[in-house]
């Protein structure tokens, strides 16, 4: 009910880590947010950054673990919260984490090729259009992409 919501984009910086716990499967891995901004002489400076630990259950394992690596510009959705815990000295820590909702790609710094499964029924196969009767690139990007 009272969940923090957040939006973050990003760059993934840790390996992927994948491990079962309690009987569900979990993706852990970390992103970077960093912010750039122009001093008075117009160049560009590092500003602040993000660091944040992404948790991802469900369905978004098997996507997830398919399409992504260390490395790879992402936008991530979910509902963060600090994680505390005692390091290996006894000391006291925590961390800022985030149940993922959705994991995708950031199409502004990368280039993407979906693949959807294959449907469970066998469908019908239409032939393919001549090259004069082939769709208009606006009707091929309203594919819906599902599951």
């Amino acid at each position: 009910m009272f969940e923090t919501h957040l939006t973050v984009v990003g760059r993934i910086v840790t390996d992927l880590r994948r491990k079962p716990v309690n009987g569900q499967e979990l993706i852990s891995f970390r992103v970077a947010s960093n912010s750039r901004r122009r001093n008075g002489e117009g160049t560009w400076e590092p500003g602040n950054s993000l660091f944040i630990t992404v948790n991802c259950w469900g369905k978004l394992v098997t996507g997830v673990g398919a399409a992504l690596y260390k490395g790879a510009p992402v936008i991530v959705v979910g509902d963060v919260f600090t994680s505390e815990y005692e390091d290996k000295d006894g000391v006291r820590r925590s961390s800022l984490e985030m149940r993922a909702t959705a994991v995708g790609p950031d199409l502004s710094r990368a280039i993407v090729r979906f693949e959807q499964p294959q449907p469970k029924a066998a469908e019908p196969v239409a032939e393919e259009a001549a090259p004069d009767e082939a769709e208009e690139p606006e009707e091929a990007a309203d594919l819906v992409l599902s599951a």
